[in-house]
């Protein structure tokens, strides 16, 4: 893994806020943490703007899978989109 060193002012404060939410306990750890955090957050955003482009039908989702056991996921990405809304 490539690193890059800086000396970068930060504000004690939001270290020590991001530090407790990371359960980080370091400095160098916690802000890489941070960025690693952000990183992934957009490249999920990436991940679900692809799957908006794509129609999905879940009707009778619940009889394709073998032996019954499938899950009803027809109102799936109207619940997940209301969820959204709210």
């Amino acid at each position: 893994m490539d690193m890059t060193r800086i000396t970068v002012d930060v504000n004690d404060e939001w270290l020590d806020a991001a530090r407790e939410v990371l359960g980080t306990d370091t400095k160098v750890a916690t802000i890489n943490a941070a960025l690693h955090a952000f990183a992934v957050r957009r490249q999920a955003r990436e991940i679900l703007a692809a799957f908006d482009q794509v129609e999905m039908d879940f009707a009778e989702s619940s009889e394709a899978w073998r032996y019954g056991g499938g899950r009803d996921l027809s109102r799936l990405a109207e619940d997940a989109r209301d969820a959204e809304a709210a």
